[in-house]
C-alpha cells in the first residue's frame, strides 16, 4: 500500500489516541462526582489503541507512536526509510487532536488550561516523582510495551487477538505510571500536549522523547533475543 494511505492511517489512529486518551483526562478525569479517575483514563488510552488497531491496523500496522515505529525498526519489523513519514504523521495527528481537545475544553465557562494532560517529572509529576524515577519508568514501560507488541504480532501468535493484548498492555502501563509522569510511552502524545501548555512542559519534553525511544529499542532487542530467528 502506498505511503500516503499508510501515513493517513497513522494520522487518524494517533489523532484518536490523543483525543480519546488525553480527552478523557482533561474532560472527564476529575469531573465533580462523575469523574472517571485515573483508572478510567488508563482504560480510555487502551481502548483507543484497541479500536484503531482493528480499524486501520491492516493499512499501516497501527503504530500510532514514534517509539513503537523505532522499536519495530530495531526489531527488524519495519524499514528505516518509512520512519520519517510515519513519525511526521503521528506527531501531526497528535497535535491536531490536541487542538480539537483545546477547542472543546475551552468552551466551558471558567476554563483554565492547567497541565492539559501534559507529561512531567519533579514538581510537574502527578505524584511528585523525580527525574530519575520518571526516566526509569518511561524506559521500562515502553520496553515492556514493545515486548507485548512484537510478541502479539509474531507469526506464531494466535491470529486476530493482537489489538486486544496491545490495548490491555497500554491500559496496564497507564495504571502503573500515571502517578509518576501522567504516562507518555509515546513522544507524539507528549508533544501534542506540551505545545499547548508551553513553559515547563516544553522544557521537560526531551525526556518523553528520549526515554520511550530508548525503551522501545531495548524492548525490541529483548524480544528478538528470547523469540529466536523464526519470529516475524
Amino acid at each position: 500500500m502506498d505511503m500516503s494511505k499508510r501515513a493517513g492511517a497513522e494520522f487518524i489512529g494517533t489523532f484518536w489516541l490523543v483525543l480519546g486518551g488525553c480527552g478523557s483526562a482533561v474532560l472527564a478525569g476529575a469531573f465533580p462526582d462523575l469523574g472517571i479517575g485515573f483508572h478510567g483514563v488508563a482504560l480510555a488510552f487502551g481502548l483507543t489503541v484497541l479500536t484503531m488497531a482493528y480499524a486501520v491496523g491492516h493499512i499501516s500496522g497501527a503504530h500510532f507512536n514514534p517509539a513503537v515505529s523505532v522499536g519495530l525498526w530495531a526489531g527488524g519489523r519495519f524499514p528505516a526509510k518509512d520512519l520519517v513519514p510515519y513519525i511526521v504523521a503521528q506527531v501531526l495527528g497528535a497535535v491536531a487532536a490536541a487542538g480539537v481537545l483545546y477547542l472543546i475544553a475551552s468552551g466551558k465557562s471558567g476554563f483554565v488550561l492547567g497541565r492539559f494532560a501534559a507529561n512531567g517529572y519533579g514538581e510537574h509529576s502527578p505524584g511528585g516523582y523525580s527525574l530519575t524515577a520518571a526516566l526509569v519508568c518511561e524506559i521500562v514501560m515502553t520496553a515492556a510495551f514493545l515486548v507485548v507488541i512484537m510478541g502479539a504480532t509474531d507469526a506464531r501468535a494466535p491470529k486476530g487477538f493482537a489489538p486486544i493484548a496491545i490495548g490491555l498492555a497500554l491500559t496496564l502501563i497507564h495504571l502503573i505510571s500515571i502517578p509518576v509522569t501522567a504516562t507518555s510511552v509515546n513522544p507524539a502524545r507528549s508533544t501534542s500536549q506540551a505545545l499547548f501548555v508551553g513553559d515547563w512542559a516544553l522544557g521537560q519534553l526531551w525526556l518523553f522523547w528520549v526515554a520511550p525511544i530508548v525503551g522501545a529499542i531495548l524492548g525490541a532487542v529483548v524480544y528478538k533475543a528470547i523469540a529466536g530467528k523464526t519470529a516475524k
